[in-house]
């Protein structure tokens, strides 16, 4: 997928995925956690491409046997 066609999430929805609050996301990507893109009104859209990745990747170290 191309960045012109990429799907761009709403915090809303990215907020669910992760299921946390929205200013929470908005929070993560004034820390920098996340990478977001501002529309031409100031609004704050997020690539799926990377949320899920971001996802996928705190999902394996969650998952991820503990070790002793």
């Amino acid at each position: 997928m191309t960045a012109a066609t990429e799907r761009l999430l709403t915090p809303g929805e990215v907020a669910n995925l992760f299921r946390v609050d929205p200013k929470t996301v908005t929070r993560w990507a004034t820390a920098g956690r996340i990478g977001s893109i501002r529309t031409p009104g100031g609004h704050r859209r997020f690539r799926e491409t990377e949320v899920k990745q971001l996802l996928s990747e705190l999902t394996t170290e969650a998952t991820e046997p503990v070790r002793h």
